[in-house]
């Protein structure tokens, strides 16, 4: 008898110790899922409201590097990119926390946990070597970006989310030639 009250209050031991420690923040993109999830379940909107979610947390990405790419960066061309990105990417941040406002969808307010890696990772370089990573970064991160946006432009089903993608693409696309004129000087 007493091993399995020892047994139990061991148990109860570890279960109070793993719940005090399990602290660890959500992942705010996926706590935007969640909710919008919850609140778009009966409506058409759920994957506009998915894609919404990942590029806010795209034009969070873009501007906390950009910001980054002032103090790290070596290459003035790659410091100018960066605050064309600080720029740029918080204009259509807005204009899309405006447009999710209107349409019920909830936005994340930091960084998703892979995003904050990366930045994470980029914000211990400095100089060429964080010139190279950084502008490297950019160009696979805009490939990605112009093809969700292309699809959201297709296939979103609420028009103004539809329009908004539509109108962000000329964007992207001249900060992806951007970014691949910066490559080739990098390298």
């Amino acid at each position: 008898m007493k091993k399995i009250t020892l047994s139990v209050l061991m148990l109860a031991t570890v279960m109070a110790f793993t719940a005090c420690n399990s602290n660890k923040t959500e992942d705010t993109k996926e706590v935007a899922e969640e909710q919008n999830e919850a609140k778009l379940d009966t409506t058409n909107l759920e994957d506009d409201a998915e894609f919404a979610v990942a590029a806010a947390d795209g034009s969070l990405i873009e501007v906390q590097l950009g910001e980054l790419a002032q103090t790290n960066a070596a290459n003035a061309d790659v410091k100018k990119f960066g605050q064309t990105m600080v720029t740029e990417h918080s204009k259509a941040s807005e204009e899309l926390k405006t447009l999710a406002s209107q349409k019920n969808i909830t936005l994340p307010a930091m960084l998703s946990d892979d995003k904050q890696k990366k930045y994470d990772d980029l914000a211990k370089m400095k100089g060429a070597e964080f010139d190279k990573a950084y502008i490297s970064y950019m160009v696979d991160d805009h490939k990605e970006d112009i093809s969700e946006f292309e699809e959201a432009a297709k296939e979103a089903k609420d028009p103004d989310v539809k329009a908004w993608a539509e109108a962000k693409l000329p964007t992207l696309k001249h900060h992806l030639e951007m970014a691949e004129a910066l490559n080739k000087k990098t390298k």
